[in-house]
């Protein structure tokens, strides 16, 4: 059932981006001949905004994918411990609330480099950890790192679907036995994820592109002191 509610998310971010995913698709199986016509892949990477998108991607999976594996078996360990939990809550928050200062006309994808991929991928791979928001701290990085706004989050969506069409695959690969959960449960599990995660998604959008990211810092902050709480005096 989670890994149904994981796939649901994965169909609703394919979903919002879906030109963008066709527009990488296109430019990486017109690449080999356009970068002819612009006389080499260099070329074609500093002109074509879906080509260095790709390339972006798949540079920035590279930390997340080494981060992932090496420390897979040790992230489900970590969601049992509630004070940890709060303590990343409260990091995640205040991640958010530094972004109060980005600018809104920073660095667009043409202007991004390797070194801005490997950063975030980095930071998306640290998100493991419960309690640190994936999105929310690629988004923060991304603008820290002085890229745009649009740009930041259209980049930390993207970026997620290798990581977890990954992740969804290892889990599945490893998954033992036959649910006991019926099969309609599982679907609709799924389809309400989907539902609701494209809704989530359009809004995100919105308030990362008017720069009001830190408004999440306060509920950031708040559930971890509750979740502190818990831990130290329940």
């Amino acid at each position: 059932f989670d890994e149904s509610v994981h796939a649901g998310t994965l169909v609703a971010v394919c979903a919002v981006f879906c030109r963008d995913i066709l527009g990488i698709l296109r430019g990486l199986l017109s690449a080999p001949q356009r970068q002819r016509e612009a006389g080499g892949f260099a070329e074609l990477y500093r002109r074509d905004r879906d080509v260095r998108l790709a390339v972006m991607i798949v540079a920035g999976s590279v930390p997340t994918a080494v981060l992932g594996l090496m420390f897979h078996s040790m992230a489900e360990t970590l969601f049992g411990s509630v004070g940890l939990v709060g303590i990343t809550l409260m990091i995640t928050g205040t991640f958010l609330w530094l972004t109060r200062g980005a600018e809104g006309n920073g660095r667009p994808v043409l202007e991004m480099g390797v070194r801005d991929a490997l950063v975030i991928g980095l930071v998306q791979g640290m998100a493991i950890v419960p309690g640190i928001s994936r999105s929310g701290a690629t988004i923060s990085a991304a603008l820290f790192l002085g890229i745009d706004r649009e740009t930041a989050g259209r980049f930390s969506f993207l970026l997620s679907l290798p990581a977890v069409t990954g992740a969804l695959m290892l889990t599945l690969k490893d998954a033992t036995g036959v649910s006991t959960i019926p099969a309609a449960t599982i679907l609709a599990g799924g389809a309400v994820a989907a539902v609701v995660g494209y809704a989530a998604l359009v809004v995100l959008l919105r308030i990362v592109k008017r720069g009001q990211l830190h408004r999440f810092s306060p509920y950031c902050w708040l559930l971890g002191t509750a979740a502190l709480g818990w831990h130290f005096f329940v």
